[in-house]
């Protein structure tokens, strides 16, 4: 409970109670801190029936409290036992009853596979970005190898599996081993070396990669970006097998097919020699009934080509093809003389038609008509001119009978003013106005008094 203390130099004193002190520590330290990530070693794991854990969480030169809430423990994928190195991600915090700091765990793993984990997962995703997984890029494993290249540790039992695999399924196909390290420093330029070795001799159609089970960071060479890339850009087609089922690496997605072992990765690409005699068994009897059928149809072919040149020998068939030559020729010639008498006929007949079409008979035809044309366009143009000629007159003769000039000639005058009205009334005419009178011949001014 807050409550106000005695004034001391005008300052008021604040008062906090225990549990008001602890809250607000402990909002204070909630507000600023974000969810955080601490790895450390695990000290005096308590597990109440509760269910809840309690421990304590440290390294070498500090130590924290932690509780880890029952319905966040569940999800935990291991058994935490003191002394483990673990990571996790927790809020930080007080605890009210005993004044206590303390980290209240969210999540939980493993440190060092739990490292592990999250680089594999953030490589898997940034190769898968980029498509160095896609179905498209993968190659197509041999059915019948010529060659099989296996990249191992050459004292390995997984190598030992394999060879024992091959043998038993199919012994004639020829073996190459690539030694490497597979674990450790040296494994991983070591497997990139075998395979550009292997593309440099170009011996073997299809490479086995295998290796034994192990831990996770056992395995990790078969997870480093440099063995991803080297699988995917060798042009033999790969399988990689390494550890066991349950076991998934980086090299698995980049490679053309996965195998969960290396025995299974033996077993996929060599074939089982048993099925291939089966199968060589089965072609050799097709092979044979195919060929006796085969045989058996020329020889019947034989027989009747043979009955066929016997009933037409070629004599008969000389002395044939000579009288159709005969025949041809007697046709030939009938065909001449009816095509050349044709000929005769259509030369005489343009030769008439040419006669009737001659070019000098057609221009003294036009001639006469061009004269006959010529005399008839005279006569009607001198007829049209005459009419003509009497129309003009008898248009100028009443011209004349309607025109003021001959009106002008028996006395009399047409009087305008000076801008060429014609003066009608003598109310026209104002006084002192000029007025123009036009005679018969010639024409008078004068002023209007």
């Amino acid at each position: 409970m807050r409550t106000p203390g005695t004034q001391n130099s005008n300052q008021a004193r604040t008062v906090y109670s225990v549990s008001e002190l602890n809250r607000t520590i402990r909002d204070l330290l909630e507000s600023q801190f974000p969810l955080l990530w601490i790895e450390g070693e695990i000290s005096n794991l308590a597990k109440p029936a509760s269910g809840h854990l309690y421990f304590t969480l440290k390294d070498e030169r500090a130590q924290v409290r932690c509780a880890m809430f029952k319905s966040r423990n569940l999800l935990v994928r291991f058994k935490p036992e003191n002394g483990q190195k673990v990571l996790i991600r927790a809020r930080v915090g007080l605890y009210e009853a005993r004044g206590e700091f303390q980290l209240v765990a969210e999540h939980m793993e493993e440190a060092g596979d739990g490292a592990l984990q999250r680089a594999f997962d953030e490589l898997k995703a940034r190769l898968a970005a980029e498509g160095l997984f896609d179905s498209n890029k993968k190659r197509e494993i041999p059915q019948l190898p010529q060659h099989i290249g296996i990249i191992s540790s050459a004292t390995g039992a997984a190598v030992r599996d394999v060879l024992s695999v091959l043998k038993r399924r199919f012994p004639s196909i020829p073996v190459s081993l690539y030694p490497v390290a597979v674990q450790g420093d040296k494994a991983v330029p070591e497997i990139t070396r075998a395979l550009t070795l292997a593309q440099m001799q170009q011996r073997c159609d299809v490479l086995l990669l295998v290796r034994g089970g192990g831990s996770l960071e056992d395995l990790w060479a078969f997870n480093e970006e440099a063995v991803a890339r080297a699988i995917v850009d060798c042009t033999i087609p790969i399988v990689c097998g390494v550890g066991h089922e349950v076991d998934i690496t980086i090299a698995d997605f980049a490679a053309d097919q996965r195998a969960p072992t290396p025995s299974a990765a033996a077993e996929l690409v060599s074939p089982d020699q048993q099925t291939w005699l089966y199968r060589f068994t089965s072609y050799r009897r097709n092979l044979i009934r195919l060929m006796q059928q085969q045989l058996k149809q020329a020889s019947s072919q034989s027989q009747w080509l043979q009955s066929r040149l016997s009933m037409q020998h070629p004599r008969t068939q000389l002395a044939q093809q000579a009288q159709q030559l005969d025949d041809l020729s007697e046709n030939l010639q009938d065909a001449f003389f009816s095509l050349l008498s044709d000929k005769k006929h259509q030369l005489k007949y343009a030769t008439q038609g040419l006669l009737n079409n001659r070019p000098d008979q057609f221009i003294d035809y036009q001639k006469i008509q061009l004269d006959d044309l010529s005399s008839r366009l005279r006569y009607i143009s001198e007829q049209q001119l005459e009419a003509k000629q009497q129309q003009l007159a008898h248009l100028c003769r009443t011209l004349q009978a309607v025109s003021p000039l001959n009106t002008l000639s028996r006395g009399y005058s047409i009087t305008q003013t000076v801008d060429g009205k014609t003066i009608t009334d003598a109310d026209q005419a104002q006084p002192g106005e000029l007025i123009i009178s036009r005679l018969h011949h010639g024409e008078i001014k004068s002023r209007v008094e």
